[in-house]
Formats: structure tokens, C-alpha cells, sequence
């Protein structure tokens, strides 16, 4: 659904009051959609007092490292860029349900420490309002370490900061969504530099075969499974085009190719924890309901 003109008018001047009362910022910058909308406001209202940070690590894409670099040059900002560990934290390669927690938790509380240290008041992030519909534990370590989302603050949905940022002139408008390689991994499965890897290498040669949309290589051990946007599946499933991709990721180092027929799904690999989280909540209310 498209937001009512006006009520967008009154969200944006809403985000720009919060960034003007803030005076002094860092933005956790991914090159995003919602992290460039944020960025971009951020420079109009604040100027030179706005510095974008991005995190750079085994689990950020090619893809999205040229991305982050191109839009911050783009909009004039002073742009950052920081490497962290995650692949050195044990509790993070054992792939938790929460290790999104961990992950925020370390990168943010760098964040934080560098705000503190060069004299920005806030560390913003760019969480909008869909974002609570999905399981994301790293939305409670961003909260604890007073980590704010203007963009949730000022009512927006993820619908509103598309439409913004095509009003804004942002090629960013209508940019896939994107999560950190790690996300392709299923809980409980180790992550390692290797895998994330052949995710990064699988989803840039489905990207470089033109397919723009949404993109994802779930990494399952010896089986990868493609997920795309479900309108290209037939184009997908011409001979020579699928022959390259089933080459292509056996030289990769997988056995087993398969094709998601019901396209991409934002978290898919979600559904699994939050059934999980459910069931472990109903356990607890029947617990309650017992005494």
C-alpha cells in the first residue's frame, strides 16, 4: 500500500526534529535501504555532523562492502569503515538461534565506544517498523546498549522509507532487502569462513546472470538452496541458464543444487526459531495455567 502523502510529510518532518534535538550523530551504515534513507536525512539536517560506520567482515558481501562505499561518497558523508570478529567468538560460530544478539552486541558496543571517544551523542541504527513482524534478537542488544532507531521513533515502515527515498531521489528506493551472510546458514549448523564464502560467490553469480530481485544461497552442508523472487522461476528453469548455475555451484564445492519453488521468504530460516520460541512460550503458559 502506498502512504498517504501527507502522513509521510509528517513522519519525515518527525525524523527531522529527532536528528536536529540528537545534534551530533553515528550511523551504523549498511548501504541499505533504510541506513541510506537515515544517512541522507541525517546529512540534510546535521550537515557535517554525521558520521556513517560501516562494520566490514566475513560475513558482509562484496556486493554490499562496493554498495556502503559508493552511496556515503554519493551523499557527501564522512564514511568509516571497521572490521570486526565474529568468526573469533565461539558462541558466535556455533550459530545459535540469538546469535544475532551476540553479533549485535559486539559490533554495536564498538559502535558506542567510537561515539563516546570522537563525541556523538547517539548511535543510530536504521530499524524501521517491520522489523519488530520477524524474530530478531539483535533488536534487544541494540536497545540495551541505548542504541536508537530514529526511523521506528518517527513511525516508518519499511513502504514508507521506499517511498521517501524515491521522493529524496535515492537509487536506494527499491533495492532488495539484504541481511548478513550468516543469515543463510541454519541455526545450529556452524558458520565458517568457507561457507560464507560460497554463499557470497553463489548469490553474486546469480546476481551477474540477472537476476536483480531478491537473491539468497541457503547454505544446508552439501545442499544449496537458491531461493529467488518467485515471478523469475521460469526463467530460472530454462535448460542452458540452469545447467550453468548447477555447474557453477558444484565447482563451489556443493553436491546438491535445489531450486525453493516458493521463492524467496524474508527469514526463512527464521521460521524454524521462532516455532521454536513459540512453543517454548506455550510450555510456560501451560506451566502457569497448571499453578
Amino acid at each position: 500500500m502506498t502512504p498517504n502523502n501527507d502522513d509521510l510529510a509528517t513522519k519525515h518532518q518527525h525524523l527531522q526534529d529527532l536528528l536536529k534535538e540528537m545534534k551530533r550523530v553515528l550511523i551504523a551504515f549498511s548501504g541499505g535501504v533504510d541506513s541510506t534513507l537515515l544517512l541522507k536525512v541525517a546529512k540534510d539536517v546535521l550537515g557535517d555532523h554525521v558520521l556513517a560506520v560501516t562494520a566490514l567482515s566475513e560475513t558482509t558481501s562484496r556486493h554490499e562492502r562496493l554498495d556502503a562505499d559508493r552511496l556515503a561518497k554519493e551523499l557527501s558523508a564522512e564514511h568509516l569503515r571497521v572490521h570486526t570478529r565474529e568468526l573469533q567468538m565461539d558462541e558466535f560460530v556455533k550459530n545459535p538461534d540469538n546469535k544475532c544478539y551476540i553479533c549485535k552486541k559486539e559490533r554495536f558496543g564498538g559502535l558506542v565506544e567510537l561515539a563516546q571517544k570522537e563525541g556523538y551523542r547517539f548511535v543510530l541504527d536504521g530499524g524501521n517498523l517491520d522489523d519488530h513482524s520477524d524474530y530478531r534478537p539483535g533488536i534487544k542488544a541494540t536497545r540495551e546498549l541505548g542504541v536508537r532507531s530514529p526511523l521506528v521513533e518517527a513511525g516508518f515502515s519499511k513502504q514508507d522509507i521506499r517511498t521517501l527515498s524515491r521522493q529524496l531521489g535515492l537509487d536506494t528506493w527499491d533495492k532488495p532487502s539484504y541481511a548478513c551472510l550468516a543469515s543463510r546458514i541454519p541455526y545450529h549448523s556452524p558458520i565458517s569462513a568457507e561457507k560464507l564464502r560460497q554463499v557470497d560467490d553463489g548469490e553474486e553469480f546469480l546476481r551477474n546472470l540477472g537476476f536483480l530481485g531478491q537473491v539468497r544461497v541457503r547454505h544446508h552442508n552439501e545442499i544449496a538452496r537458491l531461493e529467488i523472487d518467485a515471478r523469475d522461476l521460469p526463467q530460472f528453469l530454462q535448460p542452458a541458464l540452469r545447467n550453468k548455475v548447477v555447474e557453477h555451484f558444484k565447482k563451489l564445492g556443493f553436491t546438491y543444487i535445489a531450486l525453493d519453488l516458493e521463492g524467496y521468504n524474508m527469514g526463512s530460516l527464521n521460521r524454524v526459531a521462532a516455532a521454536a520460541q513459540k512453543g517454548i512460550e506455550n510450555g510456560q503458559q501451560r506451566s502457569e495455567n497448571a499453578t
